[in-house]
């Protein structure tokens, strides 16, 4: 067998979005993720006349690559997009569909890594303080600032917890689903805000009393990232913080912040949801980093 014996590649891709999805149980925004950039190679193949994957060979996933690029994305979007596409075959020779991953010899270029952002201790008393909690929008966006600060979920899942993932009496959140899902403490003042919002703010906003999502907006709707980023931005301008924040900056801060006051690492790798340490070792790094230049800065002899 040389090459994918497969007939329809729409077929084949729909058959390992159901894999993703019921046998790694993947998220849904991970799902997506995976769409978006798989739905550019279907894209590339119906331009390029290709029918099924016994057409791509390693010179066709370069051919797709310069393709990529010259949509005008990122390195590490074309890179990301490469990976996904690794992936699909993987499945499609686990599966017994294929027999090689063309994608495999196409290396991804090296992006060079973004320094990690995280914000001080003062700063983040800063932001934080910024909603005024006697109007009921700001009762909302000041317990939405402090849960991520509290547990360094995503912003995607703050906009997808609901009603049942609280529980206050014994102060944690739920988070996740199936093999993925998370307990995480909150601290007692971010267990206050999120009930003070829950009192007094969010019966304001909700128009359908069947309404599970924890966070909503003016329109009684569950809120979305791009109206978080929009109040996290509002936030950030009012505190006058300089840096570049981004609605994942809280996620960065609150893990450097627990591990440089002696958290231990594989706790907050737990807590995250990583599943490689890898990913929670950066933190480490930049504190390295931090001590290192602070020796530089203020040592006399240095």
């Amino acid at each position: 067998m040389t090459g994918c014996e497969i007939n329809n590649i729409v077929s084949q891709l729909n058959n390992y979005y159901v894999y993703l999805r019921d046998v790694k149980r993947s998220t849904n925004n991970t799902l997506q993720a995976y769409k978006r950039d798989l739905d550019k190679f279907v894209n590339y193949a119906n331009v390029n006349g290709i029918l099924d994957f016994a057409d791509v060979d390693s010179d066709t996933i370069a051919d797709f690559k310069v393709y990529l690029s010259g949509l005008g994305l990122s390195s590490p979007s074309v890179s990301r997009t490469l990976s996904s596409l690794r992936g699909l075959y993987q499945y499609l020779i686990s599966a017994g569909e294929c027999d090689n991953n063309p994608a495999k010899a196409i290396h991804n270029d090296k992006v060079e890594k973004k320094e990690l952002m995280v914000l001080t201790s003062k700063e983040v008393e800063l932001l934080l303080s910024q909603p005024d909690i006697s109007d009921i929008k700001g009762m909302r966006d000041k317990a939405m600032l402090e849960i991520l600060y509290a547990t360094g979920i995503k912003v995607s899942e703050l906009i997808g917890l609901q009603m049942e993932d609280v529980n206050l009496q014994l102060s944690f959140i739920r988070c996740g689903s199936g093999d993925k899902e998370r307990f995480i403490p909150i601290y007692p003042l971010a267990a206050k805000t999120i009930a003070m919002y829950l009192e007094k703010s969010r019966k304001f906003f909700v128009t359908q009393p069947n309404e599970k999502s924890l966070f909503v907006n003016v329109t009684g709707e569950k809120m979305t990232r791009q109206g978080f980023w929009k109040i996290l931005k509002a936030y950030v301008g009012s505190a006058g913080i300089k840096k570049s924040i981004t609605p994942h900056t809280l996620r960065h801060s609150f893990a450097a912040h627990l591990l440089e006051n002696g958290a231990d690492i594989h706790d907050i790798q737990l807590i995250l949801g990583h599943s490689d340490i890898a990913s929670t070792q950066r933190y480490a790094q930049f504190l390295k980093e931090k001590m290192k230049n602070s020796y530089i800065k203020f040592h006399p002899r240095a």
